[in-house]
């Protein structure tokens, strides 16, 4: 399969036409454009998959800053106990005082605003997790309507933002069904080795539950290879055979490996700034740009 370098390139540089990372020509990405004026409801994604290390907190803290460069506000949620995403952020967990744990439990006495976190970045801004939410899903267990619980704790922020994007933990718990019942679509980052493949299935079929029970509004934005190395067989044999299972629900955008991404968790920003001009900025620019396009 023929593979198109992305090492070299700006955003502007990417032809509709010109044969990508995943052997597939290009689509017309959307131009770099502000929002539309007349503020609609935000859109909700979950970034999700009972797999670990995938890629989840690193696509969805770079993707928020792609997004915001196009002009998008955007809302980082960090639903993971081990707060990654928060870390990730720059933000010291250990001096967080409201999370979005006491926004779940606590929605009476505890707002919106006491748990927002705003950043060094123009419009991005970040709800962070605790340790505390790993009791969450005990202390929901008992409530009415469980599975809504995040969807009632975002609310007030839908009219604020233009994206909000969710950072699920590594499990298909009450945690990750009530993201995906907040949300109206799911990316599934897709490390690109054998053993991540064998949980497709589990995670396809409970997006399908969760539709047909409790959101009939939740669709597939996309599928997104990270963790690509195209020097080796064993990714690129992967990638195939995701392309050859799911087809067009795969991103034309591919992740690579970078010594980058570990870089930026240390600096406490996404990649869109604190490496501009890489390779890895550009892939969040382009992926950035096929959310737009499949979310419009």
């Amino acid at each position: 399969m023929a593979k198109a370098s992305t090492e070299s390139m700006n955003i502007d540089s990417i032809k509709p036409g010109e044969i990508g990372p995943t052997g597939r020509p290009w689509p017309k990405l959307p131009a770099v454009a502000p929002a539309k004026s007349g503020h609609k409801q935000a859109q909700i994604i979950a970034m999700t998959n009972q797999k670990g290390g995938v890629g989840k907190t690193t696509t969805t803290i770079n993707l928020g800053g792609a997004l915001v460069e196009t002009g998008r506000k955007v809302l980082l949620v960090d639903f993971d106990p081990q707060a990654s995403l928060s870390v990730g952020m720059g933000i010291n967990v250990h001096e967080i005082e409201r999370s979005i744990y006491d926004l779940l439990v606590s929605r009476d006495s505890v707002t919106l605003d006491d748990a927002l976190m705003h950043t060094s970045i123009a419009n991005l801004d970040v709800l962070p997790a605790t340790i505390d939410l790993s009791v969450a899903e005990m202390q929901l267990v008992a409530e009415m309507a469980r599975e809504r619980a995040l969807l009632k704790a975002l609310a007030p922020a839908q009219d604020r933002y233009d994206y909000i994007l969710i950072d699920c933990l590594p499990s298909l718990g009450l945690l990750t069904i009530n993201a995906l019942t907040a949300a109206d679509g799911v990316i599934i980052p897709l490390e690109c080795e054998y053993f991540a493949l064998r949980g497709m299935a589990m995670l396809t079929h409970t997006i399908e539950r969760v539709r047909e029970s409790l959101n009939p509004k939740l669709s597939l934005i996309g599928i997104l290879p990270t963790m690509y190395d195209n020097r080796t067989i064993h990714s690129r044999e992967v990638l195939d055979r995701v392309l050859g299972e799911f087809g067009e629900s795969v991103f034309h955008t591919v992740i690579r490996r970078t010594v980058k991404f570990p870089e930026t968790t240390v600096a406490g920003e996404p990649i869109t700034t604190y490496a501009s001009s890489s390779s890895g900025a550009v892939a969040y620019r382009s992926l950035a740009r096929e959310v737009l396009a499949r979310c419009a």
